[in-house]
């Protein structure tokens, strides 16, 4: 077995444990908790494989790490305590006596081949022998920095904002929420066209760009920005945060 062939193995019984774990827990959203370690998971393991150990392998995975550890913690503490998320209610109904496979084939295995696309950058640089930084590489860590913050300082406003009761039935709009509209939607894509900006070291590199343009759209079209959006269409203070605030990329407020 070659090097992708071996992480696909280990990430569809990695999706597999999570699907059966889901069972027990009666609940899919740990889904959402799954998503970000298994990129820790395919980033260390892909790092292993490769055996080149350079020091812009390491820190890259050490990034990736960073992002999805603080991202599966961030999703526990949100979901602990609370039912099962809204969206996976709704499957729930709709799916009737196919919950379970559909489930399986649709939440978690669907899951796991965007997570293998989007993480192929990361697998492009621990695959790169070659241990000298460059330009691209300066520029590509820039960008990640800047996509954390926005994601890290997103949600951490947003949650002592639902945590004060005085915000009771309110709308998110001041700090990073004044620029944009998913402050944490344009971090998360952000760091992954800055992990990309470092894979293009490798001469291989430019054709991973699969990886950042999946993250885009599921976040801009599919699952990310239109089911929020969505969900508040209609609520007049949604309607007029809407008129003057950016829906993903920072920008003024419009007066």
């Amino acid at each position: 077995m070659n090097h992708y062939s071996i992480l696909a193995v280990i990430l569809w019984a990695y999706m597999t444990i999570w699907f059966f774990f889901s069972l027990l827990k009666k609940r899919n959203d740990i889904a959402d908790i799954a998503w970000g370690l298994g990129f820790v998971l395919l980033a260390w393991c892909s790092y292993f494989l490769a055996g080149t150990f350079s020091v812009r392998s390491l820190m890259v995975d050490v990034l990736v790490s960073m992002w999805g550890i603080r991202l599966a913690s961030h999703i526990y503490k949100r979901n602990k305590g609370k039912p099962e998320d809204y969206r996976y209610q709704t499957w729930r109904r709709e799916w009737g006596q196919w919950f379970v496979l559909r489930s399986y084939l649709q939440v978690y295995l669907l899951q796991g081949i965007f997570l293998f696309l989007i993480a192929l950058p990361v697998i492009a640089i621990n695959r790169n022998a070659n241990p000298m930084f460059s330009l691209l590489d300066i520029v590509g860590i820039f960008v990640w920095l800047v996509g954390f913050y926005f994601e890290s300082a997103g949600d951490a406003q947003l949650a002592r904002f639902v945590r004060n009761p005085q915000n009771s039935g309110k709308l998110m709009q001041s700090g990073l929420w004044r620029y944009t509209r998913h402050p944490n939607y344009f971090g998360e894509v952000t760091q992954w066209w800055g992990i990309y900006i470092v894979a293009l070291s490798d001469p291989n590199g430019m054709f991973t760009i699969i990886g950042p343009l999946m993250i885009t759209i599921l976040i801009l079209f599919v699952s990310g920005v239109p089911l929020l959006e969505k969900k508040y269409a209609g609520r007049p203070d949604f309607e007029e945060y809407k008129k003057r605030t950016s829906i993903f990329f920072p920008m003024i407020p419009k007066r």
